[in-house]
């Protein structure tokens, strides 16, 4: 009974401290949909961020989030198998042909890669693709370099992560105005769109992370998907194993990354992620009378992932 009363009351604590940090807000208005990738890239564009904070904008560009739906090259092709392979073969998802794509059925990738997709048109989704099929096609260099860019304008950028997701527990919180840039202070703010800053009590949390970076699959969508499970893996398996770091703590702290936030690609990453053990000897071994003895090596490799989740993801 004591412990069930201590839960409670952690619960509790928990909501309530959540709630201390501001009035909550109504939901506001829904935007205007974009009607074009330029529309809502521009919505969403992290350049107006960069005379004040060059350093994290620095970061930011050579991370994979300033270019989610291309990702390293792996992630546009994905993204067109998953409709090919999969959504055009579901037999009620009503997609024969990329012009019957709707946002709906985006979302299957999206929900990650691009969240503010959800404040496009249907449009705006057949131009993603038709434009990550033609970069695909594209032989020529400076044209295919053109459609990179394309590709890469609309992206997880600044807004999305102060903005848009910054607000995990609404009810509690409330709803991410659109006036409001969300961190660790609040006061004015010096944009011409985004003029004051607001607390974000998760912003440092792993469960921020989490939105994305998943625990299984999105039981939400019509059709669930599932890809990253980090955040399962590092809730289920790290944290009862007495692992108290955050994502944020390990990807952007210690590692000195900052919002580049890189992983496989980093070797701070890698020396903090994986211990390496290498043990080596070499003998003679008879092999047999024809040959006779031959010189042999044997080498002893040892894993040992050290880090808070799966190794590797997605």
């Amino acid at each position: 009974m004591k412990f069930k009363q201590l839960g409670l009351l952690c619960l509790c604590g928990c909501l309530l401290a959540s709630a201390a940090y501001g009035a909550a807000k109504s939901e506001p208005a829904k935007p205007a949909k974009a009607k074009t990738m330029a529309e809502l890239a521009a919505k969403y564009d992290s350049k107006s961020c960069e005379e004040c904070h060059p350093d994290v904008y620095e970061q930011w560009q050579k991370s994979i989030h300033s270019r989610s739906l291309l990702g390293t090259g792996r992630t546009a092709p994905t993204i067109l198998t998953a409709i090919d392979m999969g959504i055009k073969k579901f037999p009620y998802s009503g997609v024969k042909e990329d012009k019957d794509l709707e946002v709906r059925h985006f979302m299957l990738c999206a929900k990650c890669h691009l969240p503010q997709i959800d404040e496009a048109s249907d449009e705006v989704v057949r131009e993603i693709i038709a434009t990550i099929r033609a970069w695909q096609k594209e032989d020529n260099d400076a044209k295919r370099e053109e459609l990179e860019k394309k590709i890469s304008s609309v992206n997880i950028g600044c807004m999305v992560c102060h903005n848009k997701k910054a607000i995990i527990h609404k009810w509690a919180d409330g709803y991410p105005q659109p006036d409001t840039v969300y961190g660790s202070k609040a006061g004015k703010h010096e944009h011409p769109k985004f003029d004051k800053m607001a607390k974000a009590p998760a912003l440092g949390e792993s469960i921020f992370c989490g939105q994305c970076h998943g625990s299984g699959p999105n039981f939400e969508l019509d059709e669930p998907s599932q890809c990253a499970t980090l955040y399962g893996s590092y809730l289920f398996a790290y944290v009862p194993e007495g692992g108290h770091e955050s994502c944020q703590q390990c990807h952007m702290k210690k590692s000195g990354l900052g919002h580049d936030m890189e992983a496989y690609r980093s070797e701070a990453m890698r020396k903090m992620a994986v211990k390496t053990e290498v043990d080596g000897r070499a003998l003679f071994w008879r092999k047999n009378k024809k040959e006779g003895v031959v010189p042999m090596g044997i080498i002893n490799v040892e894993l040992l992932n050290k880090a808070g989740h799966v190794i590797p993801d997605g």
